[in-house]
């Protein structure tokens, strides 16, 4: 059914001035360092022996400095967000926006963007023939084909095939076929872009996400699962170990002097790795990749980071990182909220419509339910059911049953809920992109509005004198708000936290968690750094 939020008489209310309650808070204190990127995938070396890549969730391209490993911007927002990047024979550069379903182009540094194809989703990956000059592009995971794209944009792209299994990160070899990973079905083929032929080479991988030659014409490639990079046989298909390094690979670029370098999303980090000794150098590295939604251990030492391409834990004394899952290692689906339960953590993906249930004792995977409508966030109830909210459809949902299988609808009409938590009262509170923070009665699933006027509310978390306090990323600014009179105050501002939406994002781009101990410490990640903060009242 649909429930009418009922306003406070106060709700409007928004006060600067001090209230009897108003809190001071020290300087943001750093407790996990920030990173580059947001999430790192797309590699390529150019003309110059730049190192580019490439961040979806970022939305942009970047240049890597390879002795030093700085990283700057190349191309920004919105442009930018490069899932693959391909250098053609002249220098002209190539790139595949994921959610926009573009793929970009540009003849050098000082042309103009040109947009080459659309309505292409999950336009992955893509490479040039350096004989020729063709350009082919792939769609995995939200489409699974391979085209020929117009290099002058004139044509619609030429289809070669469909349903392959998931043609990721590809090169074009010297016999003009294309060489690459079949995601889905764990091989490396080479495709005739002729008539779309497909010959299997190596089936010896769990997860393979990309592959590439040196300049000898050996074949590299790597499994995001294992974490491994190999040189693959091209006659026989064995494989041979050339590092071990973390899950959640993504891509991999060669140099001039057949140095190899690696992207791991779940780090923001890259890999320079000697193929001749497996000697591995950082050139860049991140404890974080971008983190969103928090939520603290009932004793305050252990903060658990919905990562989106991974779920972590992080020590509160020292700021350790342990990681609970990596993307694409284990059963982890891009996680954007995590939540406390009783016995296990109640993990959200709104870009898989995925809810998971983790038991927190031994770490294992409870229950795991699919087809949710861009979840949000996620509560345990007194009776061990599950209260969800769906982003998409503006609705709540109660699940139960050992899996979770049960669904009902207990809600409906919200605009856009982000965050929801439950109160030491047992009341439930959500913020809404409609600008307000609203509560839930749990014992009839009554709605109240307790304030509005808010800035597109994120992060949630319950203050110890049992005052609310939200996250306007918009304004950089946490506001606390009065449960029973709906009344206002910024509690801190200027914070590092604000990230505009990128494409193919709901409007709060990656939601900024908070969570509070019982100190009233807060904690908030940085979706602007990828670091990981706390403030301390004095």
């Amino acid at each position: 059914m649909t429930l009418r939020l009922r306003t406070l008489t106060l709700a409007g209310l928004f006060s600067l001035a001090p209230l009897a309650l108003a809190t001071n808070y020290s300087a943001p204190e750093q407790l996990v360092a920030p990173s580059p990127f947001k999430g790192v995938h797309g590699l390529a070396v150019d003309k110059q022996g730049r190192l580019l890549a490439g961040s979806v969730v970022g939305a942009s391209l970047y240049e890597v400095d390879t002795d030093n490993g700085e990283v700057q911007t190349l191309i920004g927002p919105n442009d930018g967000q490069g899932d693959d990047i391909a250098i053609g024979p002249n220098g002209e550069m190539a790139w595949t926006g994921f959610y926009t379903g573009k793929v970009m182009y540009r003849e050098n540094d000082a042309a103009p963007i040109q947009v080459l194809a659309t309505d292409l989703p999950g336009i992955n990956s893509l490479d040039f023939n350096d004989e020729t000059g063709a350009l082919y592009a792939s769609q995995v995971f939200l489409g699974d084909a391979l085209w020929e794209i117009d290099r002058t944009g004139a044509a619609p792209p030429r289809l070669i095939g469909k349903e392959l299994g998931g043609f990721n990160g590809f090169e074009v070899g010297t016999d003009g076929w294309l060489y690459g990973p079949l995601w889905f079905k764990g091989q490396i083929v080479r495709i005739n872009p002729a008539d779309g032929e497909v010959k299997v080479i190596s089936s010896d991988f769990k997860t393979p996400a990309a592959a590439n030659f040196d300049s000898k014409g050996n074949l590299y490639a790597i499994d995001t699962f294992s974490g491994q990079l190999k040189q693959v046989d091209q006659s026989s298909g064995e494989t041979r170990l050339i590092a071990q390094l973390d899950s959640a690979l993504d891509n991999l670029a060669l140099d001039a002097e057949d140095n190899i370098y690696v992207s791991n999303m779940a780090n923001n980090r890259i890999t320079r790795v000697n193929p001749e000794t497996g000697e591995q150098h950082r050139l860049v590295n991140g404890e974080l990749a971008v983190p969103a939604g928090l939520t603290l251990s009932e004793d305050g030492k252990t903060l658990y980071v919905a990562d989106v391409f991974a779920l972590r834990a992080v020590d509160t004394d020292s700021g350790e990182v342990t990681d609970l899952r990596r993307a694409h290692g284990s059963d982890a689906e891009y996680p954007i909220n995590v939540a406390l339960g009783r016995e296990r953590l109640l993990v959200t993906s709104f870009s898989t419509g995925t809810l998971q249930a983790i038991n927190r004792s031994d770490n294992s995977t409870q229950a795991m339910v699919h087809h949710l409508n861009a979840p949000s966030a996620a509560v345990e109830l007194e009776d061990g059911s599950v209260l969800v909210s769906e982003l998409a459809s503006g609705k709540l949902l109660q699940l139960s049953g050992p899996e979770l299988a049960q669904s009902r609808e207990v809600a409906s009409g919200l605009q856009g809920p982000v965050q929801m938590i439950k109160s030491r009262s047992g009341q439930i509170y959500l913020t809404l992109l409609s600008g307000e923070l609203a509560r839930l009665d749990p014992a009839d699933f009554s709605l109240h509005t307790v304030a509005d006027g808010l800035q597109l509310p994120e992060g949630l978390a319950e203050l110890p004198d049992g005052r609310l306090l939200v996250a306007e990323p918009s304004a950089q600014r946490l506001v606390s708000i009065d449960p029973e009179t709906g009344s206002k105050q910024v509690s801190a501002e200027q914070l590092p936290i604000g990230l505009a939406a990128g494409p193919g994002m709901p409007p709060t781009g990656i939601p900024t968690g908070l969570a509070v101990d019982a100190q009233g410490r807060v904690y908030f990640g940085s979706d602007t750094n990828n670091g990981l903060y706390r403030l301390t009242p004095q």
